[in-house]
């Protein structure tokens, strides 16, 4: 594909203005600069009524400032926007709000110490007028549930308190409070997983089909292809291609048309970095505990390994890894560092020991704004430094081989501030800031959150790079594929506890998310198998079945005599378990076994979208006499709800 000009853009622009009466907002020829950088370099957009449009470019592109200028957060400095076809002049978010435009930001601009409650409904605390605590709970509550948090946001919380993929979706929830006509989600997704992608994607669709008009902004191509009606390209803050219907593209045209170039495979072979099957371990986990979130997580990793680690929003691995790092107080567990007992208290014993942490929110946790880039780039350096002065002439030589490595000219290490470099720089110079201390355990809390899919490959170059030298890697991540790609092995946590550890070959992306679902989201579905265990006098189970291979996702026994031979977490081939007959013949009514001594039913479950959610099956001791599958069919299938 060919990406169109700017001037039949503009030409298909000003043409789908005059014909189609449903433009709800346009942006024309919009400029604006900072200082010497020019973001918006007459950037033009149009959204219709009821469309979900995607907004796309590399990092820097100028996404996120037109969204400002649209949400009324910054002024341009040049061109206007037309709102149902009238001028609108924004002075201020307020302005944007009363005209009923609210915008979801990548970097979250919520009330620390106020709760999950107020912050919610904070755009209205500032309007005159009585409010109402019971009814903002009451719609809080509503709005937690639709997004599928209900149980796990608690509303009295405060926001401090939350992980930054939890206030991520404090902010979602704050802009569906607002109940606007016209809603910007910059980056929602980057911290959610899969499960909290859909639920978030179901109710992007409601509102669409209530007649509101969404942008997205987001640097997974999969989800643009999957929730769009349209999609908007700029590149360099200009606008190279507009409202080009989605289903008429690719992801291989979207990345040509953002980038300018063609992007090979994005996962690389693991050449660089095999397979450590064989390597000695370099860092175990054992039974860490740091509550109120981390409970038992338990793990090793190997010389040369990519570990993955992986859960929904407030499972625990960000507090498991800020825990291992010293940044939060354990109340059990051990750790060991090439074959040596550790327990790092504060950062610097974890550091100078030789393991690296980068965490979650760039913003907050890695920059350090007032210091240049150079000073930010070595104050891992720092926290490892003994002895008089700063000792940065020892970092020189791996300084220039990692500023080649990371494609950046030798005199912006001199610039005042790493705000003037995009996020995807930003965080390639955080990865380098703890490169130049040559670790033995580097772990990355979402490292590709919020970059483009360029400077993503980038990044995944660089940790198969470090590994295939030795180091051990351990990613935590929501973006699944990101997971399956990069690891060789991933380890799941729910609710606080590791539950299964799997080769990545084993899994795909409804696997993992499957047997990430916490606990307290299974509550129906263990009620319904602790029902069938206990009338029937038999055991109750959920697994993922493939070929002659199964996973455990849930498993309740009442009676030890029907036991299938495999609990939750665990992923065994049919012949170690005790019903292998029953699974090669699932589908087909209850299958005795061989040797007689157990009955299984096993029937199939799938989401209200079609999505292949696994078996649920019962199984009972001897024969199946005296059992009506139908009728236990039935109760069983009260899961797809």
């Amino acid at each position: 594909m060919t990406a169109p000009s700017n001037a039949a853009m503009s030409t298909a622009r000003t043409g789908a203005a005059r014909h189609e009466p449903a433009v709800l907002l346009e942006a024309i020829d919009v400029e604006k600069s900072f200082g010497r950088t020019r973001a918006l370099a007459g950037a033009t957009f149009d959204l219709r009524e009821g469309e979900i449009h995607a907004l796309l470019g590399a990092n820097g592109a100028g996404k996120s400032t037109l969204s400002k200028v649209i949400s009324g957060h910054i002024r341009a400095d040049a061109g206007k926007l037309v709102h149902k076809g009238e001028p609108l002049h924004l002075r201020s978010t307020r302005d944007a709000l009363s005209a009923g435009i609210a915008i979801v930001m990548q970097e979250t601009t919520l009330a620390p110490d106020l709760s999950v409650l107020e912050n919610i409904f904070l755009p209205e605390l500032g309007t005159s007028g009585f409010l109402s605590r019971g009814k903002m709970r009451r719609r809080a509550t509503a709005i937690l549930e639709d997004l599928g948090q209900a149980d796990v946001l608690s509303l009295d919380m405060e926001v401090a308190k939350l992980s930054a993929a939890q206030r991520q979706l404090v902010e979602i929830a704050k802009a569906l409070a607002l109940d606007a006509e016209l809603i910007i989600f910059d980056e929602p997704t980057a911290s959610l997983s899969a499960g909290e992608v859909e639920r978030l994607f179901d109710v992007m669709a409601r509102l669409k089909e209530s007649g509101r008009s969404l942008i997205f902004v987001s640097h997974r191509l999969e989800e643009v292809l999957a929730i769009t009606d349209r999609v908007t390209v700029m590149r360099e803050g200009a606008t190279v291609a507009s409202g080009l219907e989605t289903h008429s593209l690719t992801q291989a045209e979207i990345i040509r048309l953002m980038v300018g170039r063609e992007l090979g495979a994005i996962y690389t072979e693991r050449e660089v970095a095999p397979d450590a099957e064989g390597e000695p371990v370099v860092f175990e986990v054992r039974n860490i505990a740091a509550p109120p979130v981390v409970h038992d997580v338990s793990f090793a990793v190997r010389k040369g390994e990519i570990l993955g680690l992986g859960g929904l929003v407030g499972a625990g691995r960000s507090e498991t890894a800020e825990a291992i790092f010293g940044l939060r107080p354990k109340s059990g567990g051990e750790m060991w560092l090439a074959s040596k007992k550790v327990d790092f208290r504060k950062p610097a014993q974890a550091v100078r020991a030789g393991v690296g942490f980068v965490p979650e929110d760039r913003r907050v946790q890695n920059i350090v704004p007032d210091l240049s880039v150079k000073e930010n780039l070595l104050l891992a350096h720092l926290g490892a430094h003994r002895g008089f002065g700063l000792g940065y002439g020892a970092r020189q030589k791996k300084v220039d081989e990692l500023l080649k490595l990371l494609d950046l000219p030798g005199h912006r290490l001199f610039d005042a501030s790493m705000l003037n470099f995009s996020g995807g720089m930003q965080q390639k110079i955080i990865i380098a800031r703890w490169l130049l201390l040559e670790p033995k355990v580097l772990i990355l809390d979402e490292p590709t959150k919020g970059v483009d899919i360029g400077t993503r490959q980038a990044i995944y170059e660089l940790l198969q790079k470090i590994a295939g030298e030795g180091v051990a890697v351990v990613v935590i991540s929501s973006d699944f594929e990101e997971l399956l790609g990069l690891s060789t092995r991933i380890v799941v946590i729910s609710d606080g506890r590791s539950i299964a550890d799997m080769a990545s070959s084993a899994l795909d992306e409804e696997k993992l998310t499957l047997l990430a679902a916490p606990r307290t989201s299974m509550r129906k579905n263990t009620a319904v198998l602790s029902a069938l265990a206990v009338d029937c006098g038999g055991a109750g189970f959920w697994a993922l079945i493939d070929e002659d291979d199964l996973i455990c996702l849930n498993s309740v026994v009442a009676n030890p005599e029907a036991a299938p031979g495999f609990s939750s977490g665990e992923a065994k081939r049919f012949e170690e378990t005790t019903i292998p007959k029953s699974l090669a013949s699932r589908g087909q009514g209850f299958v005795t076994e061989a040797d007689g001594s157990r009955s299984t039913l096993i029937v199939p479950i799938r989401s209200h979208r079609g999505h292949d959610f696994g078996w649920v099956g019962l199984t009972v001791p001897g024969g199946a006499e005296g059992y009506s599958a139908e009728e236990i069919r039935q109760r069983i299938e009260s899961l797809n709800g």
